[in-house]
C-alpha cells in the first residue's frame, strides 16, 4: 500500500507557508527601505552628487564647440602647417557676432585666456568690432589683433573644440599642453600647485605625528586613572568641540603673533630679547602648532577606546615574568594599541589635507594648503575646471590612502569608539 505525499504546511488562510514567508520577508526589507530612504536621499543630493559635478567639471570643456561651432566646422581637414584660409577667419567673424549679441563670449575667453595669455582681450576686442568688419575677412582680423595671425591661436582653438579636456588636470600639476600637443611643464614662475601638493601632504604627516605624541600619553592616563580622574580629563578632552573652530584659530592666532601672549612671556622671564621676538604666526609653524591642538582630541579618541579594553593584567603579568618596565609596553602593550593608532593616525591625516580656514588665517603665504587654492579659484579666478581638477586629486589621493592603508592593516582593525 502506497503512502500519500506529506501535505504542504499553509497558513490559516491557505496560502503556502514558504510563499507566506517570502511576501513577509519582501515587507520586512520594504519597511526598512522606507525608513531609510529620507537618509539616502540626503546622502546623494549632498554628498554623492556634488562629487559628480565635480569630477564632470573637472574634465567638462564646452566653451569653444558651443560659442564657435562654425569655426570648430571650418578647421576640420586643417593641416596645421600655415594659417587656415578665409572660410575659418569667416566663420569665426560670423561667430563672434553672435557671441557678442547673445553675450556669451566672456566663458570663451576666459577659457582660452587659461591656455594662452592674451587670448581674453583679443576675443573681447573683435567681438565688440565684429559687425563692422567686412571681407577679406583675414586680412581685417590680423589688422584687427595680432593674435589672429599666429598659428598657435588656431591650434588652440582646434584643440580645445574638443568637449572634454585634460588641461585641468595638467594645470594642476603644473604642467600644460604644447601648441602641437606636447606635455611639458609650465614656466618656473608659474610653478605652485605642486609644490602646495606636496606642503600640504608632509605637513599632513607633520601634524598627524604630532598628535600622535602628545595623544598617546593622554589616551593611557585616561584608560588607566580612577574613573572620578579620567572622567574630568575626558572633559578638558572634549571641551574644544564645545568651541567654534574660528574662535580656536583666531586665539592661536592672539598666542603666537609677535606681540602676542607667548611671546610677552618669553621676554618677561629673560629667555629672549624684546627685539629677538619669535615669529611663529603666518608660516608653517603657527598651521602645524594650531591644527596640532585642534586636532588632537580625534586621535585622542581612538587611543583611548583602544587602550580601556586592554586588561591591565597583562602588563602586570609581563612585569612578573621578568620583563622591564619600557620592554614590557614595546613587546605587549604597544602592540595592542596598533588599531587605535591606526584609526587616529587615518582620520587625523584625511582631516589635516581638506582643512581650510585655520590655514588661511595663520598659514600666510608659506603655511597655506592646497585646498586654499582650491578656494581662490573658486571664488577669484573663478577657474571652476581647475579647482575641480584639484580637488579630484586630492580625491583620488585619499582613496589610494584608504586602499593602501586597508592593504597594510586592515579597515576592519580599526576602531574609532
Amino acid at each position: 500500500m502506497s503512502e500519500s505525499p506529506t501535505a504542504p504546511l499553509t497558513t490559516a488562510d491557505g496560502v503556502p507557508l514558504k510563499t507566506s514567508l517570502r511576501r513577509a520577508v519582501r515587507r520586512s526589507k520594504l519597511k526598512a527601505f522606507l525608513l531609510v530612504s529620507p537618509l539616502l536621499l540626503f546622502l546623494v543630493i549632498a554628498f554623492v552628487m556634488p562629487i559628480f559635478d565635480m569630477l564632470w567639471r573637472s574634465v567638462d570643456n564646452p566653451e569653444v564647440s558651443s560659442t564657435l561651432p562654425r569655426t570648430v566646422s571650418a578647421l576640420e581637414g586643417w593641416d596645421r602647417e600655415s594659417l587656415p584660409g578665409e572660410p575659418a577667419f569667416a566663420a569665426l567673424v560670423e561667430d563672434l557676432r553672435d557671441g557678442q549679441a547673445a553675450r556669451n563670449l566672456g566663458l570663451l575667453s576666459s577659457r582660452l585666456n587659461y591656455e594662452k595669455s592674451g587670448m581674453r582681450s583679443a576675443i573681447s576686442r573683435t567681438g565688440r568690432r565684429a559687425r563692422n568688419l567686412e571681407p577679406p575677412y583675414r586680412e581685417a582680423l590680423i589688422e584687427l589683433n595680432e593674435t589672429w595671425g599666429e598659428l598657435d591661436t588656431w591650434k588652440l582653438i582646434q584643440r580645445e573644440a574638443s568637449p572634454y579636456t585634460l588641461s585641468y588636470y595638467l594645470a594642476a600639476v603644473d604642467r600644460q599642453l604644447t601648441p602641437d600637443g606636447e606635455i611639458v611643464k609650465v614656466p618656473e614662475h608659474l610653478e605652485i600647485h605642486a609644490t602646495l601638493f606636496w606642503r600640504t601632504f608632509w605637513m599632513s604627516g607633520v601634524i598627524t605625528l604630532m598628535t600622535l605624541l602628545l595623544g598617546y600619553p593622554i589616551a593611557f592616563l585616561l584608560a588607566n586613572l580612577p574613573l572620578r580622574y579620567s572622567n574630568l580629563l575626558m572633559i578638558l578632552v572634549l571641551l574644544p568641540f564645545w568651541t567654534s573652530l574660528l574662535v580656536r584659530t583666531t586665539t592661536w592666532i592672539a598666542i603666537l603673533q609677535s606681540q602676542g601672549v607667548l611671546n610677552d612671556m618669553m621676554v618677561a622671564i629673560g629667555v629672549i630679547a624684546d627685539e629677538a621676538r619669535w615669529q611663529m604666526i603666518h608660516n608653517k609653524l603657527g598651521t602645524i602648532i594650531a591644527m596640532t591642538h585642534i586636532l588632537l582630541p580625534f586621535m585622542i579618541l581612538p587611543l583611548y577606546s583602544v587602550m580601556k579594553t586592554i586588561p591591565p593584567s597583562y602588563m602586570r603579568a609581563a612585569r612578573s615574568l621578568g620583563g622591564r618596565p619600557f620592554l614590557s609596553f614595546r613587546r605587549v602593550y604597544f602592540p595592542l594599541t596598533i588599531p587605535g593608532i591606526a584609526a587616529g593616525g587615518i582620520l587625523v591625516f584625511i582631516l589635516s589635507i581638506g582643512y581650510y580656514i585655520t590655514p588661511a588665517l595663520v598659514g600666510g603665504q608659506s603655511g597655506r594648503f592646497i585646498t586654499n587654492y582650491i578656494a581662490y579659484h573658486m571664488q577669484t579666478s573663478l577657474n571652476w575646471g581647475l579647482a575641480a581638477a584639484i580637488a579630484s586629486i586630492l580625491l583620488f589621493v585619499v582613496i589610494v590612502f584608504y586602499m593602501v592603508f586597508n592593504r597594510l592593516i586592515g579597515v576592519d582593525k580599526v576602531k574609532l569608539g
